[in-house]
């Protein structure tokens, strides 16, 4: 009894922790998911706001509002293409490796100008801008660079996958019309043996003997045939000679 009760206990036990490991799963995802979402609805927000800057202010703050928006465009991008052509293409991996990189210099440029849309000094804003606009500028083609060199590999595999789809098809398809072409040639008959010499033995193949035979293949037999002597019974007389007289 007690170890019925054991048993009942260790599995209660059990499934309280797999209830519970469950639980925290679910809510770490569904937490992971609404991070998600109030960043992405957070992005959106600052992009608009930026994009409504460089048309409503003149001069140097809708110059950095500018470059903020070309800067988080294109790294942006950027990290949605790799991304997606690493999980296809493990050799991407390295390229990753790089844009993380470059994404850190991004990262701290954006904040730069970010701090620097709030400058009271408009002349030292000034100042500032033409460097300000080269880095944007080498972050940005540097980001693009990779973009770009992604989705040509990835086209490039996607041609080649074609090509050698489109032969296949095409073989396949030569194949089911087979009777539009020239019909296939049967092989020849295998010819008939020679006959054998006369002298060589009776082997190989032999022809069916005919009703009437050669004469050459019957036996000698005489014109006429021996008289036979008649057979003689014990009740028949001895013949008697005939008389020389």
């Amino acid at each position: 009894m007690e170890a019925v009760i054991a048993v009942f206990a260790l599995l209660f036990v059990l499934f309280l922790g797999l209830g519970v490991y469950a639980t925290v799963k679910v809510v770490g995802a569904a937490k992971r998911g609404v991070d998600r979402g109030i960043t992405q609805a957070r992005r959106t927000v600052e992009d608009h706001t930026l994009r409504a800057k460089s048309f409503a202010q003149p001069g140097a703050a809708g110059e950095l509002a500018q470059l903020r928006l070309k800067l988080r465009t294109s790294l942006r991008a950027t990290q949605d293409a790799l991304h997606a052509a690493a999980a296809e293409d493990q050799s991407m991996k390295e390229s990753v490796g790089l844009f993380e990189r470059l994404s850190a210099h991004g990262h701290e440029l954006d904040d730069e100008l970010k701090r620097l849309e709030s400058e009271p000094s408009r002349s030292a804003l000034t100042e500032r801008l033409p460097g300000l606009r080269e880095r944007t500028e080498r972050i940005t083609q540097s980001a693009d660079a990779l973009r770009w060199a992604a989705r040509d590999r990835a086209r490039r595999f996607a041609e080649d996958d074609l090509d050698t789809l489109s032969a296949q098809i095409d073989v396949e398809a030569g194949a089911l019309r087979h009777w539009t072409t020239e019909p296939e040639s049967r092989p020849a008959p295998p010819p008939w043996p020679d006959a054998p010499a006369a002298d060589a033995p009776t082997a190989g193949q032999t022809w069916p003997e005919t009703p009437q035979s050669s004469p050459a293949q019957e036996p000698a037999q005489p014109a006429i045939a021996p008289a036979r002597p008649r057979p003689t019974y014990p009740w028949q007389k001895k013949p008697r000679p005939e008389s020389t007289t």
